[in-house]
């Protein structure tokens, strides 16, 4: 689950509200609000969820007003957020990190008439969901690209937290890497944080001088790419299309689609259709995917990761498949064996070819 750990930008004030993105402030008008844990403007995880947000106001138009509040730290300080929000009168209250969970719980008791949505939580309640989606399956086939983008073997990675979320998706891009590189290897550096870039391309400089020759990334920010692009070496991002930022470096990234999802659920609000559940998006319905290829990624590197793409769509392939081994070769998923949705999403063990700590020392 995504925002496991409470940020160091506790200390920060809760900063700025974005303003409504639709004039229309009449009676008949939805109030719909989000609140991020970064910046709007932070190129990855916070810009997709403010995408979505303008998606949902761009298809409705006048029927919803929009709101969000950025840079919000993770924690009892969120609670005043959200306690603003309802009383600004929105029914509908997006929270997009993980560590917003328990004021999102509290506030949907709080405010039995208002709908509350959690990206990447797991608690549930009348008023209460829950969503994300199978990130893992995009960190393979971007892990596939960067297995034939290394010349030496040796790939880094820079690492926010030791969570699930995040040790899954090291997994998976690890076991995609190896798929087009047999032996290789993915060097982990945890950050400790979801966006600080001076902190990320530090880390990114680390592995670099230790001989990797390609970099990936779990981070919200394009710091990664910034090292990739001033060492000359290829690289994958996360969260969003990063193209712009380092683009003979780029050679794909997982990309989120939260937009569609968020507009059918605050349709069933103003419908009255809105209940609650637990919804794990795929490649299948589009919430999850890869971004377009860099230029240097080969014909033939991308036939394989869409035939590879395809198959996981069609249920033929499934990446936590055994015989899975740990760091320390043990067999950890037996031959032919799949990994159940709640095993990935408790993983606390990296597979063979990771080198680094999962609890994160």
């Amino acid at each position: 689950m995504r925002r496991l750990t409470l940020l160091a930008l506790a200390a920060i004030a809760v900063a700025a509200c974005g303003g409504s993105s639709n004039n229309n402030t009449g009676s008949t008008a939805l109030k719909a609000a989000w609140v991020y844990v970064g910046s709007s403007s932070d190129a990855g995880w916070t810009k997709a969820h403010d995408d979505a947000r303008v998606y949902v106001q761009q298809q409705l138009g006048s029927q919803v007003v929009t709101t969000f509040k950025e840079n919000v730290p993770e924690g009892p300080q969120a609670s005043q957020v959200i306690d603003d929000l309802v009383k600004d009168g929105n029914k509908i209250i997006f929270g997009t990190s993980f560590g917003f969970q328990d004021q999102m719980a509290a506030a949907a008791k709080k405010y039995p008439n208002v709908y509350f949505e959690m990206a990447t939580g797991f608690m549930l309640d009348k008023n209460l969901a829950e969503f994300f989606g199978a990130a893992e399956d995009a960190d393979y086939l971007t892990g596939m690209a960067a297995g034939a983008a290394t010349k030496s073997g040796k790939i880094g990675f820079v690492a926010p937290f030791p969570i699930p979320e995040v040790i899954r998706e090291i997994n998976a891009f690890t076991l995609g890497a190896q798929a087009t590189h047999p032996g290789a290897t993915v060097q982990v550096v945890w950050t400790t944080t979801w966006f600080d870039p001076g902190k990320e391309k530090k880390a990114a400089e680390s592995l670099i001088a230790n001989g990797v020759d390609v970099l990936g990334q779990g981070q919200d920010s394009p710091a990664t790419g910034e090292a990739a692009k001033a060492a000359k070496i290829k690289w994958a991002g996360y969260d969003s299309d990063q193209t712009s930022f380092a683009p003979d470096q780029w050679l794909t990234g997982t990309v989120y689609h939260w937009g569609p999802y968020e507009l059918g659920r605050v349709k069933a609000v103003m419908n009255g259709s809105w209940k609650s559940g637990s919804y794990y998006g795929s490649l299948s319905d589009g919430f999850v995917d890869i971004a377009p290829f860099g230029s240097s990624v080969s014909a033939s590197t991308q036939t394989a990761i869409n035939a590879k793409k395809d198959a996981l769509k069609a249920g033929t392939f499934y990446e936590f498949t055994g015989p899975l081994k740990d760091q320390s070769g043990a067999v950890k998923i037996a031959n032919g064996t799949k990994m159940t949705l709640d095993q990935i999403l408790t993983m606390d063990w990296f597979v063979q070819g990771v080198i680094g700590n999962p609890k994160g020392s």
